[in-house]
């Protein structure tokens, strides 16, 4: 697993932002909703409108490429700047509907050290430049799991200890790198594991033993609620999405970070964006060291800039730290897998397939 730099800068300096957006116009910002968007639109989206007098409109999606490749290649685009997973970062630079960026027009640090040593290793890529760093994590509510609380990955498989439903995302991904885990896999032998077509076998098979008990999500938002609803005992999850339900809803649900699959999301720009100018502009000042702290302080998401981790303070409910809730503090990450977004990049297309026909049988 490799280890994510932390922050020992201290000074404040106000980061320098080019201000040549025009005082007019809007921009499509796509993102995941919820919590998180609702991040962006305290730390970019206003932020942004008062500097510029650009609009930020919010629309919500479920992730992949495949609607954005759709309107680059109809020639019809309508989205100006995405919030996309790394994998798919990858996967839509290598296939043209991304616009490449110049790492060089990006703003500084607050203490002037360029952005590209700025940003953690592997923050900066050919096509997206990232703000988050998250989690995908698994959660129960404390006041419906009884006296015994799951702490491992293992437990959340383990239907005869904890008998009741399992909510998980959709998809392959990271239900495979959860699976063997859960079956005893070391987090860092995972992908090796992938990589091998028995240790993919393993995965599903390991899957297939809660697959009657499982409800399954596509959004971001749900976990909470179906926790909340009391429809899943357990749920995996985005790590903010569990905080904002605890921290700001007052919820009494508890993440267990054994087996975490962290991960960034990224800003890219479709090709033919039609307010390609503002969304430059919007991408620069939204990964300046000051935004990216500004977003910690409304989801427990840790910022891709070094210069941004002392500005990193309270909730903004001014009494909650952030510092232990964030996927990158220590003892989180004691057996945690970062996602390999080259694996899934070359493996994505067909796992879905494979993944589709084994939720059909």
């Amino acid at each position: 697993m490799k280890k994510l730099l932390t922050a020992g800068l201290s000074a404040l300096a106000v980061a320098a932002v080019s201000t040549a957006a025009s005082a007019e116009g809007s921009i499509t910002a796509v993102s995941w909703g919820g919590a998180y968007t609702k991040s962006q639109v305290e730390a970019y989206h206003k932020p942004f409108t008062a500097k510029t007098g650009v609009t930020v409109n919010s629309v919500d999606y479920s992730g992949g490429i495949a609607e954005v490749k759709a309107q680059v290649e109809a020639g019809n685009v309508t989205w100006d700047i995405i919030d996309v997973e790394l994998s798919d970062a990858v996967r839509g630079c290598d296939e043209g509907i991304f616009e490449k960026l110049n790492h060089d027009d990006l703003p500084a640090g607050a203490d002037g050290t360029p952005a590209k040593d700025d940003f953690l290793p592997g923050t900066l890529h050919e096509c997206a430049v990232a703000n988050i760093i998250w989690s995908t994590i698994y959660a129960y509510d404390d006041s419906t799991i009884g006296d015994k609380k799951p702490a491992t990955m293992a437990d959340f498989f383990d239907t005869t200890t904890w008998a009741g439903k399992r909510g998980m995302r959709k998809g392959p991904k990271p239900n495979l790198e959860f699976a063997l885990i859960a079956d005893g896999v070391p987090a860092a032998d995972v992908y090796g594991e992938l990589a091998k077509p028995e240790g993919v076998d393993r995965a599903f098979n390991k899957l297939a033993t809660i697959k009657g008990d499982v409800v399954w999500w596509e959004a971001g938002a749900q976990p909470p609620q179906l926790l909340a609803d009391g429809e899943v005992l357990m749920t995996t999850a985005y790590n903010g999405r569990i905080f904002n339900a605890a921290v700001g809803e007052n919820k009494p649900f508890v993440i267990v970070w054994d087996g975490q699959v962290w991960d960034l999301d990224l800003w890219a720009i479709p090709k033919g964006a039609p307010n390609m100018e503002n969304a430059m502009e919007f991408l620069k000042f939204s990964t300046a060291t000051e935004q990216l702290a500004a977003q910690a302080s409304w989801i427990s998401y840790g910022p891709a800039r070094k210069s941004s981790g002392p500005l990193v303070g309270k909730f903004n409910d001014g009494k909650t730290e952030m510092a232990t809730h964030m996927p990158t503090h220590p003892d989180n990450l004691k057996n945690a897998v970062q996602n390999d977004f080259l694996w899934w990049a070359d493996n994505q297309d067909a796992l879905n397939e494979r993944f589709n026909a084994w939720l059909a049988q």
